[in-house]
């Protein structure tokens, strides 16, 4: 593998990057001609690692998983090491972040958490499985991005001793990020007061078969519930192939149309609100500070941002805006408790975790991970309150770079 190639000394074109190309997108722009462009300069020079790899976010944006998946592994191939460089007035930091190979939630986005700042990116993807560099470029911090997957492990693994005598400080060790799979997180965060994470099993389809037949009983596999329980593939997120179960009939249905191989089944929990309204809030907690980044509010208990309609609704919105306001004195403060203790089990410095309340009052975690997409691409006419909200995600992100580069200044 080579670290850097000729694309960088020919001058071509720069990389134009995830955060740039997905704000173009967000907006409603039509990436295709964008596509077409990069595919012919991919065409017309075949070690434009840059063309390949824009042209492989190009592809994932507009729904072609597949084949951008092909075109990013041509372009690491050629080139694993590709630099953002900080927009905003230096010297700033120099930030090496370690990537996996994969879609949009494959990794920690951290582009998005240092647009316009005094940041320079380094991004060098690796493989498990593929030569690695002999040496990497000088930086002051280093992030492990790639997130927890059953196709990640093997990769976190190796991640592992290569941190293990790291020449700077880094954040997120791989071995910490490797227990976020839904069970593995589950295990960790079991008994925390003032939690709700109920257990998540692995089972494969003949075992899930074998309920919906009546053959086991499903009390003998989860632990701590019966129907109803939820269902998803391994691997899957964003509510892919996500549903809830309320009888083994159900169960059968779900067989029929979900090919999947092997799947992940919890207890449901009825999360409403005494209103009937279900609310769901993705939190970044970083160097242990919980900040709200969203608070999606809808009818349906699979709630999911885009599709909770909040850009119909002023009124959610203003709930929204209220939340973000209130949340170091309202939600922040009320489970700080059990977010302290979920940082001291996991140890990571920076991670997301999507959660609800319960009725009695109790943080529901859906989820955790190091990946999860944090974003200030809202239309500000809309939206006015997310920016402030996004501003002290992206100021506490910079902090902690400068906490842990002077951290190693003082050693």
């Amino acid at each position: 593998m080579t670290i850097e190639s000729e694309t960088v000394r020919a001058g071509l074109p720069p990389l134009i990057g995830v955060a740039a190309l997905m704000r173009r997108a967000f907006a409603g722009e039509d990436l295709l001609p964008q596509g077409e462009e990069l595919m012919a300069r991919a065409q017309q020079n075949p070690h434009d690692a840059h063309a390949w790899l824009d042209f492989s976010t190009v592809l994932q944006l507009t729904g072609n998983r597949a084949n951008a998946l092909a075109v990013q592994a041509e372009a690491i191939a050629i080139q694993s090491l590709y630099r953002l460089p900080a927009r905003g007035p230096g010297p700033g930091v120099r930030l090496l972040v370690i990537m996996g190979p994969g879609d949009l939630m494959s990794n920690t986005p951290v582009e998005f958490l240092v647009e316009n700042s005094d940041v320079a990116l380094e991004l060098l993807y690796l493989n498990a499985d593929g030569d690695w560099p002999a040496s990497v470029p000088d930086h002051d911090v280093m992030l492990v991005a790639v997130a927890e997957s059953d196709a990640n492990q093997p990769l976190l693994q190796q991640l592992r001793g290569a941190v293990a005598h790291w020449p700077r400080p880094f954040i997120n060790h791989p071995a910490q990020i490797a227990v976020l799979s839904r069970d593995g997180a589950c295990a960790a965060l079991q008994g925390v007061d003032g939690l709700d994470m109920p257990a998540s099993v692995r089972i494969d389809r003949a075992g899930l078969r074998a309920i919906a037949d009546g053959e086991n009983a499903l009390s003998a596999i989860l632990p701590d519930g019966d129907f109803p329980m939820i269902v998803r593939p391994t691997g899957s997120h964003a509510g892919q192939n996500l549903d809830r179960m309320t009888c083994a009939t159900d169960l059968l249905a779900y067989l029929d149309r979900v090919d999947a191989e092997r799947f992940y089944i919890a207890r449901f929990v009825d999360y409403r609100s005494a209103d009937g309204q279900f609310r769901k809030y993705r939190i970044t907690v970083i160097d242990g500070q919980p900040l709200l980044c969203h608070a999606a509010i809808s009818s349906h208990w699979m709630i999911h941002y885009l599709n909770a309609g909040m850009a119909e609704s002023a009124a959610k919105r203003a709930e929204e805006a209220d939340c973000m306001a209130q949340f170091e004195t309202g939600f922040a403060l009320r489970h700080a408790a059990a977010i302290a203790a979920i940082t001291d089990r996991l140890g990571l410095a920076y991670y997301g975790i999507d959660c609800a309340e319960t009725s009695d009052g109790k943080l529901l975690i859906f989820e955790v991970d190091n990946a999860m997409i944090v974003h200030d691409m809202d239309p500000p006419d809309l939206y006015p309150y997310k920016s402030p909200a996004m501003r002290k995600v992206f100021t506490a992100f910079r902090a902690l770079l400068e906490r842990v580069r002077q951290t190693d200044a003082a050693t």
